[in-house]
């Protein structure tokens, strides 16, 4: 018998080793090619801007690019195709062949509240097996923190209702879809209407009538009658077919009246996806309350996002839930999360030999070194004050007093004095020496993690609008690394 376990591990099974750039296997075969072949490098995940300007991200994809690792190979048919290609000599193909991955990863765990410039995902790995994972790494992450992103903005912004994610139909394919559920709920939505998303990752579904059940009837009352005679539980009706105060929320009371108080049930709920949604929801709410249901939910979906939310809200309209489709699941205002994946040291003979990468845009330009990622917490009430990347075997410690310098403004520094001040290292190892070490948390676990993580935000970085920018910075150590770096590549 098929153990709960086995029924909800989340990892996709499929081999999508050939879900890569061109470039990365021809990259690959030059360093096949190249003497030192097998050097060890290490190479930096993380994003220069938050999506709609916003204060923070929440990091999501790690379960996917574990997957990934884990089903790193290349079959038979993936040789033969990459073979006709005229490209990769008979030795680099009996090399991917036998590949197999023995690098480390580290990464902060999922659900965490993250920022511009900081590696979430830190690679050191022979440089082919670093390189193989680019595109996989950046697809997973990209898309499912775009998706918690925007998610956990409209969750906010809808105050403590309710919030079901409704994106199917608008996402770009099928994985789009079912990932983004996953990642919506990372983000803080209460249910999907996304029925695999709700099997393979045990998210709640939710989900009632469209227009077409209706119109399939020959009155809106019959159409309310069947499908409450099915579902007398949870029965919630679509109101805006033909009228919605003239015709659909009155049926909704009749049917409610005579179908299912007599059964000894109550309407659950009563749907608008159009018209003035503010204005239809007041309304409607007086008819309810009139009618003694006061119990009865008034459930929202048309088009919304974070703002149409907090405007509805603002005008005091009468909504218990929302359903969000297209906005959140393409995260339409911000659709791209623009993650990059940078190589930041090479490793020779034991000694960590910085790389950085120079533009004529600051934005652009990298932190070097093979480093480690922190939290700083103000010790009194445990808000998170600052990141603090440092020289990776380097360590920090809280009974010293820490300076620490904006990555590109040199003059920015600031002192924190020792004991006014906690430290978490914000990494954990998910891949050591090609084995996963790391245990894979279900996605409630995850969720819950994510809320907590939050609370330890202060609200300024809470604000739709010019939130405060939180502080990514370098130890005075990394801070010198960069700059001597600079400088020796320009001459």
């Amino acid at each position: 018998m098929e153990t709960y376990d086995e029924k909800f591990d989340f990892r996709d099974k499929r081999n999508l080793s050939l879900v890569t750039d061109f470039y990365e296997l021809t990259m690959s075969q030059c360093y096949f090619n190249a003497p030192d072949a097998n050097k060890i490098v290490t190479f930096d995940l993380f994003y220069r801007r938050n999506p709609d300007n916003g204060g923070f991200a929440i990091f999501a994809g790690l379960e996917q690019i574990i997957g990934f690792i884990q089903n790193l190979h290349f079959e038979d048919e993936d040789i033969a195709y990459l073979k006709s290609l005229n490209k990769f000599s008979d030795e680099f193909l009996d090399y991917l062949r036998h590949f197999i991955f023995t690098g480390d990863v580290y990464a902060v765990p999922e659900g965490t509240p993250v920022f511009p410039n900081e590696p979430l995902v830190r690679v050191k790995a022979k440089i082919i097996e670093a390189q193989l994972l680019e595109t996989a790494f950046l697809l997973a992450i990209n898309h499912q923190t775009l998706i918690a992103t925007k998610a956990n903005r409209i969750v906010r912004a809808a105050k403590g209702r309710i919030v079901m994610e409704f994106g199917a139909r608008r996402a770009h394919n099928f994985d789009a879809a079912n990932y983004g559920a996953r990642a919506a709920y990372i983000g803080g939505v209460d249910a999907t209407a996304t029925t695999y998303a709700g099997e393979k990752f045990n998210i709640p579904v939710a989900g009632t009538m469209a227009h077409s059940f209706i119109q399939s009837f020959d009155s809106e009352y019959e159409a309310f009658k069947a499908y409450a005679l099915t579902y007398p539980d949870s029965c919630t009706v679509l109101l805006d077919t033909y009228d919605t105060l003239n015709s659909g929320v009155k049926n909704a009371i009749r049917v409610a009246k005579e179908v299912l108080e007599p059964m000894g049930h109550r309407l659950k709920g009563v749907r608008i996806d159009s018209g003035d949604i503010a204005y239809l929801s007041k309304k409607i709410r007086k008819q309810l309350d009139e009618a003694g249901l006061e119990d009865c939910q008034i459930v929202a979906s048309n088009s919304f996002d974070e703002y149409i939310i907090k405007s509805l809200i603002e005008q005091g309209a009468q909504i218990d839930s929302f359903g969000v489709g297209e906005n959140m699941i393409v995260s339409k205002s911000s659709p791209v999360f623009g993650g990059v994946y940078k190589m930041s040291s090479v490793i020779k003979d034991n000694q960590m030999i910085p790389k950085i990468k120079l533009s004529e845009n600051v934005e652009k330009m990298t932190n070097p070194g093979f480093k480690d990622l922190y939290r700083i917490y103000d010790k009194e009430n445990h808000k998170a004050l600052a990141d603090l990347m440092t020289i990776h075997g380097h360590p920090i410690s809280e009974n010293e007093d820490l300076t620490i310098c904006h990555p590109d403004n040199v003059w920015k520094k600031k002192t924190l004095k020792r004991g006014t001040f906690v430290i978490r290292d914000l990494y954990e190892p998910i891949f050591v020496n090609g084995r996963l070490v790391y245990e894979v948390p279900d996605l409630n676990e995850i969720r819950r993690y994510s809320q907590q993580e939050l609370s330890h935000l202060w609200d300024e970085y809470f604000r739709f609008e010019y939130p405060q920018v939180y502080k990514v910075d370098l130890t005075e150590e990394l801070l010198k690394m960069k700059l001597d770096l600079i400088e020796e590549m320009k001459h």
